[in-house]
C-alpha cells in the first residue's frame, strides 16, 4: 500500500486497517459478518455488534481462529445507552476508536398504504435512527482519533425509487444525506464519513424472497447476478482504509449497473 499524504508516496504495511479499530453493526450475518472478517484479514480489531449473539460469536470464533482480532458486543442500535455501552466497551478492549460502519438494517416490503405506524417506527429506528446514535456516540473517541472513517451502508433505492418499501427506501435516501451532513461538518476535523449504496444482495435478508422477485430482481440488473457480501464490504474497506483519505461526502453504488440506466 502507499501514502500519498503530505505530497509524497512511501511503502506502507500491506495491510490496509493496521492499526484501525472498527466497531460493526449487523455484524452477525450477511454484508455485516463479510465486513468484520475482511477488517480483521486486513489488521483491524473487530468489535462486532448485533442482537444475534449465538451467530455474532460463531463470526467472531471464526476471525480468531484466523489469527485476527475480535470481540463482540450485544448492541440495541436503536437504543442510544447501548450505543454508549458498545463505544465504552471497544476502547477499553482495544485502546480506541477509529472506524465505524453501521450495517445493521431491517426491511418492509409495504407500500404507502399498508405500511403501519408500527412498521414504520420499526424500520426508522433501526436504519435511520440506529445509524445516527452510533455517529453521535462514536463521534468523541473518532475526533480523538485524529484519523477516522464512518461508513453507513445505505441502498440504491436510497437513490433511485421502487414501487414498495416505502419505510425502507425513506430510511436509505436518509441515512445518505446523514452522512453527507456528517462529512461537511467534521471534513477538517479528522473524521471522513461516506455511503455505500448495496443493490441486490445475497444475504439472509433477500433469501427468502419468492423466485419470482428473483428473477425480476436479477433481470433488472445489467450484470444479470445478485451482488455478494464481499463486493459491498471491499468498497467499505476501501473508503475506511487511508487510501481514501480525500474522500469524503460521496456514495459508493454497488449494483451491478441497476442505477446507471
Amino acid at each position: 500500500m502507499l501514502d500519498v499524504l503530505a505530497g509524497k508516496i512511501v511503502f506502507m504495511s500491506a495491510l490496509r486497517m493496521n492499526g484501525k479499530v472498527a466497531l460493526i453493526t449487523g455484524a452477525a450475518s450477511g454484508i455485516g459478518a463479510a465486513h468484520a472478517r475482511l477488517f480483521a484479514a486486513e489488521g483491524a480489531r473487530v468489535l462486532l455488534c448485533d442482537l444475534q449473539e449465538e451467530l455474532g460469536l460463531t463470526v467472531v470464533k471464526e476471525i480468531k481462529e484466523r489469527g485476527g482480532a475480535a470481540e463482540f458486543f450485544a448492541l440495541d442500535v436503536s437504543e442510544e445507552a447501548s450505543w454508549q455501552k458498545a463505544v465504552t466497551f471497544a476502547v477499553d478492549t482495544f485502546g480506541a476508536l477509529t472506524t465505524l460502519v453501521n450495517v445493521a438494517g431491517v426491511v418492509s416490503p409495504a407500500g404507502v398504504e399498508a405500511e403501519t405506524m408500527e412498521g414504520w417506527s420499526r424500520i426508522i429506528s433501526v436504519n435511520q435512527t440506529g445509524a445516527w446514535l452510533g455517529m453521535k456516540s462514536a463521534m468523541p473517541e473518532l475526533l480523538h482519533s485524529g484519523n477516522a472513517a464512518i461508513v453507513n451502508i445505505a441502498s440504491m433505492v436510497g437513490v433511485v425509487g421502487r414501487p414498495g418499501a416505502f419505510a425502507y427506501q425513506a430510511s436509505k435516501a436518509a441515512v445518505r444525506q446523514m452522512t453527507k451532513a456528517t462529512a461537511l461538518e467534521y471534513a477538517s476535523r479528522g473524521v471522513r464519513a461516506n455511503a455505500v449504496c448495496p443493490g441486490v444482495i445475497e444475504t439472509p435478508m433477500t433469501a427468502g424472497g419468492s423466485d419470482a422477485a428473483r428473477q425480476l430482481q436479477i433481470q433488472e440488473t445489467p450484470m444479470k447476478r445478485y451482488g455478494l457480501t464481499h463486493e459491498v464490504a471491499y468498497c467499505s474497506l476501501f473508503l475506511c482504509s487511508d487510501e481514501a483519505s480525500y474522500v469524503t461526502g460521496t456514495d459508493l453504488i454497488v449494483d451491478g449497473g441497476t442505477t446507471a440506466g
